[in-house]
């Protein structure tokens, strides 16, 4: 299958994406880290204008873990500045592209003119409706989850629910996914096979699709190429391949 034969029906409502790679092309480069990350900024543009045109419903970048504040203060306060100002730039081109923005995370922790600036395009960009952006800042996967369980157990000691209530619906509305369906495909790039902290519960039946490309190197037909290996894929969620071909003919 190739791209001439992708339309709005077949592909994946939900993408998500681990963005890898930024420091090490900027090492090949003989550049400092932040020049793959300012690099890196145009596969982001590219990626969301090609799902967007695609027909992708949500788009999930993982921009900023958890973990990512370890790294040293000055590469941390460059990204941040990065961040800040990507942002600012883009919103008009979101507008544009009737493309909704939101974040996921902890979002408090980001510096408050980051917190100002994404709020802005968040609140910009609230009424488009092709596609959803959303952007995992500060975001850690159990992080998420035991924060989810933190406030399930406080509506269950204040009676608001008990114990017998608590399902996967309880648990996924207690989310920073709340209200965002799970990817359907996971695309990794720079050739590393983990998850890296990333959306665990929410990618429990995802495809997944690990590509040797650095994030800087990513472009739209790389994004193409996924979705084809996807398509190519059968998703039976433990059920028998003869049972879904079996459902497919009802």
């Amino acid at each position: 299958m190739n791209q001439t034969t992708l339309n709005k029906n077949n592909v994946p409502k939900h993408i998500a994406i681990i963005m890898d790679g930024n420091g090490r092309w900027a090492k090949k480069q003989s550049k400092l880290r932040m020049f793959g990350h300012k690099i890196g900024v145009q596969a982001v543009k590219e990626t969301v204008e090609k799902a967007a045109d695609l027909g992708v419903q949500f788009l999930t970048l993982y921009a900023f873990s958890s973990e990512n504040w370890n790294r040293p203060v000055i590469e941390i306060n460059a990204l941040m500045e990065l961040l800040i100002n990507t942002i600012h730039k883009e919103t008009k081109t979101l507008i544009e592209n009737n493309i909704k923005l939101k974040a996921i995370g902890d979002i408090d922790s980001l510096p408050k003119r980051c917190r100002t600036n994404l709020q802005d395009a968040i609140d910009k960009t609230s009424n488009n409706t092709q596609m959803t952006l959303v952007l995992a800042l500060s975001y850690g996967s159990r992080e998420e989850i035991v924060n989810a369980t933190k406030r399930i157990c406080k509506k269950v000691s204040e009676g608001e629910i008990s114990i017998d209530d608590i399902n996967d619906k309880i648990f996924n509305e207690n989310l920073y996914t709340n209200n965002i369906p799970d990817p359907e495909l996971l695309i990794r790039t720079s050739g590393e096979y983990r998850i890296s902290n990333f959306l665990l519960w929410q990618i429990a039946y995802s495809e997944l699709y690990f590509v040797d490309v650095l994030w800087p190197d990513f472009r739209e037909t790389h994004l193409v190429q996924a979705i084809n290996d996807y398509l190519k894929r059968e998703r039976r969620f433990g059920k028998t391949s003869e049972q879904i071909e079996q459902e497919s003919t009802i």
